[in-house]
């Protein structure tokens, strides 16, 4: 069981915490939890939600959650742990990409590509202030997301080559009127038609299903929620199995403050809009869009991001850049 003023775990028969000397329940046994969190599958739990410290279930180092913190790293061996409905429960699959862009050098020239881009933004780099490059390991919940969007648009082709065919005609048409006053020409012909091409069917119309799979990364931070990918995806192919040892020493791992569920609900917000964005893209003269989201498994990865920002003139640049591919994931201010 487990003290309810500091959750720290006692023998089931204990009467008082060792700890902060707290009385146990009467009964000798805490109140009952539920073995599983959210819909992550079925977890051991830690520790009650209003715990103020446990111990790391893999290498049982010490943690102390801080105030809205609901995912947490062990500094130690890297086991996380997230605050669900149930308690503290530890994470069921999390993975990592590895660190493979490590020198400010190169982060360097791949932001100049980036910021000098373009005859308006030529020399931005030189001309800016660099204020801050740093480099942390950021925790996502990778959501993955079923997108079915169903369409019903005008067919463009079709409603193209029937204005042309029309305009042909009506200049055959005018031909034969000889150009006579009150004869058979132009500006009658060409007004019925035209007419006709105006207020007609307006093309034909096409259903479509775009049907699309996602692994949609949410940034685990409220602070960072700004820099929250849009049409980004992870090379998630390089993906393994979490391990701290594997990145350089000195490296600050980010706990996070945004729980699964939210991250779920968000994912199929975002994949909704995205659909949308994708389906006008391609179809401009959509009438009708609907889409629907299944939101199935998650886990938490992480990833090591470079923050990198410039100060231009009294405006701020920054961009968030990959640490494993070496892409620019966002950028504001430019």
């Amino acid at each position: 069981m487990y003290c309810l003023k500091c959750g720290s775990q006692l023998p089931d028969d204990a009467a008082f915490c060792s700890k902060c000397g707290a009385r146990t329940s009467s009964t000798g046994q805490t109140p009952q939890i539920q073995s599983s969190v959210g819909t992550s599958g079925s977890s051991q739990i830690l520790a009650p939600s209003n715990a103020q410290s446990l111990k790391c279930p893999s290498c049982g180092a010490p943690i102390a959650p801080k105030f809205g913190e609901m995912i947490i790293t062990c500094e130690y061996c890297g086991s996380s742990i997230t605050l669900g409905s149930g308690g503290w429960a530890n994470i069921q699959k999390q993975t990592m990409l590895p660190l493979t862009i490590q020198s400010t050098d190169e982060i360097s020239s791949r932001v100049k590509s980036m910021m000098d881009r373009g005859m308006l933004h030529r020399h931005l780099q030189e001309s800016s202030t660099l204020e801050e490059m740093t480099l942390s390991v950021v925790p996502y919940w990778l959501v993955n997301v079923s997108a079915r969007t169903s369409i019903v648009a005008t067919n463009m082709v079709a409603e193209g080559a029937t204005v042309a065919t029309t305009a042909a005609l009506i200049g055959v048409m005018a031909g034969m009127g000889g150009g006579r006053r009150g004869g058979f020409g132009a500006p009658l012909l060409g007004g019925a038609m035209l007419g006709s091409m105006m207020g007609g069917g307006g093309g034909q119309k096409k259903a479509i299903q775009m049907d699309q799979n996602y692994n949609f990364p949410i940034i685990a931070l409220k602070a960072l929620t700004q820099y929250q990918p849009r049409d980004y995806q992870f090379a998630i192919h390089g993906r393994t199995l979490f391990d701290i040892s594997q990145y350089p020493r000195g490296i600050k791992v980010l706990n996070g403050d945004i729980s699964e569920d939210a991250a779920k609900y968000q994912a199929k917000t975002l994949v909704d809009q995205l659909q949308s964005q994708k389906a006008h893209a391609q179809y401009h003269m959509i009438q009708q869009i609907t889409s629907e989201e299944d939101v199935s498994d998650t886990e938490l990865l992480h990833v090591p991001i470079w923050f990198v920002r410039y100060d231009h003139s009294g405006n701020k640049i920054v961009l968030v850049v990959d640490g494993n591919s070496g892409n620019v994931i966002n950028s504001l201010g430019l």
